[in-house]
């Protein structure tokens, strides 16, 4: 999985310290003494890559209320990885073949005219879920000595990333965010209200399956970096923390995309002068955004409310 360039300077930043690198209180030269390692380099680019894409579609996830499906087509990227170095091949051809397919096949579920999710829908997204792992605990079964990889497929890794994966990432981003900038206002009408956008000749139906597929697409790129766990690391948290902020749409779009941003750059410098999954930092700086904004919000209510409490009611004089 990782090339030999890669793997010898993996090799070299390991044996620099026990289990990391030595941060310093200067940031310029640590962030110098990241940029002098070639995976870190391609790191940060497929982190920029993967926090633009997941959270332009993860901020339509969030509004439309399928987070069931996201959360679905993140676990099936999993067998999906799993299955690819099984058979010999490149581990993004597994990552987007398998997330494409559930997508379509969770965009199959019935729905209402209005593009409403039946309780069929659920019934089929928990099936391909229970599925997928099952078909991931085969495909780690039948390959012998996989089980220190499962870990990096499972909470990410960042050493593994070359030149390649991010061409990958980048032509396939390019891909899905061209889509979206198509359908986003049709969507974005359907996803407020389906009935009326339904009535006035939306393909509601076919909207829909279009996102769900290139969700799929945005899961298996963020797969490639947070693992198959934490896809909603970059999928869910900036844009629930960003809709928490504000509820002006398009300044809550930008911001959910700058939270991701930060979230990656973040996780990854902290990763690199650590011993433990980037998964796990990126992951744990989005709840924390996500844990300030509600506070903010709360607080927010709280001093209206107050500020109502002690202010007098008016008198409206008869004219």
């Amino acid at each position: 999985m990782v090339s030999a360039d890669l793997a010898g300077a993996a090799g070299r930043w390991l044996a620099s310290a026990p289990g990391s690198a030595v941060p310093t209180w200067n940031l310029v030269s640590d962030i110098r003494q990241m940029l002098m390692f070639p995976f870190m380099v391609h790191a940060l680019r497929a982190g920029t890559i993967v926090a633009v894409t997941a959270g332009a579609l993860g901020w339509f996830m969030v509004l439309r209320r399928q987070s069931f499906a996201g959360h679905t087509l993140a676990i099936v990227s999993f067998p999906g990885a799993a299955g690819a170095i099984l058979l010999g091949v490149s581990v993004s051809i597994g990552y987007f073949a398998v997330t494409i397919a559930a997508a379509l096949v969770i965009a199959a579920a019935p729905r209402s005219i209005g593009g409403r999710a039946r309780s069929s829908e659920s019934a089929i997204i928990g099936t391909v879920q229970a599925f997928a792992l099952a078909c991931g605990a085969l495909f780690v079964s039948l390959f012998g000595g996989f089980l220190n990889g499962v870990t990096d497929l499972l909470f990410g890794s960042f050493l593994g990333i070359s030149s390649g994966q991010v061409l990958v990432l980048l032509a396939a981003a390019v891909v899905t965010l061209a889509l979206l900038a198509l359908i986003a206002r049709p969507l974005f009408f359907a996803t407020v209200d389906p009935d009326v956008a339904a009535a006035r000749g939306v393909p509601v139906r076919l909207l829909s399956a279009v996102f769900l597929v290139l969700l799929g697409c945005a899961t298996a790129e963020v797969s490639q970096i947070t693992g198959a766990l934490l896809v909603f690391a970059l999928l869910v948290m900036p844009a629930a923390t960003a809709q928490r902020l504000t509820a002006r749409p398009a300044l809550s779009f930008t911001l959910t995309i700058a939270i991701a941003l930060a979230t990656a750059w973040l996780g990854l410098g902290v990763a690199f002068f650590s011993a433990y999954p980037v998964g796990f930092y990126i992951t744990t700086f989005g709840f924390a955004g996500f844990v300030l904004a509600s506070a903010w919000r709360e607080g927010g209510r709280l001093v209206r409310r107050r500020a109502r409490r002690r202010t007098p009611s008016a008198v409206v004089a008869a004219p």
